[in-house]
């Protein structure tokens, strides 16, 4: 599998973690896990994959950091999900100002988030 077909899931809580690398792994793509900022960042810099998707509240860096890496120092750029528990208006608006290409609220449907994988990776 190319990396064309790699996902970074960075997520700090456990059962999301598991629950969308369980999902995306079904689909055959390729997974990259990451439970904090620091992991995240080494994963983007070193081995990046063609999509992530991102929690904002991240131990050590948090998620607008994350995007701005993703986006400014990879090449080419890195497609990005957010995946937030906030649904205040400001915090989804300042995600996709950064750079976020799309914006999912916890609780979300894993299907659903699966779908919008699919629409980024098969391009």
């Amino acid at each position: 599998m190319s990396n064309s077909e790699s996902i970074l899931i960075v997520e700090d809580d456990e059962l999301i973690l598991k629950t969308l690398e369980f999902r995306l792994k079904k689909e055959n793509y390729k997974i990259s896990i990451a439970k904090n900022g620091l992991e995240a960042k080494k994963i983007l810099l070193e081995n990046p994959p063609k999509l992530m998707i991102t929690d904002l509240m991240l131990p050590f860096i948090n998620g607008r950091e994350l995007i701005q890496i993703a986006k400014n120092e990879c090449n080419p750029p890195i497609k990005v999900i957010v995946l937030s528990a906030s649904s205040q208006e400001n915090v989804i608006l300042d995600a996709f100002k950064i750079g976020a290409d799309d914006f999912v609220s916890k609780p979300f449907s894993p299907i659903e988030l699966s779908i919008r994988v699919k629409r980024f990776l098969s391009v």
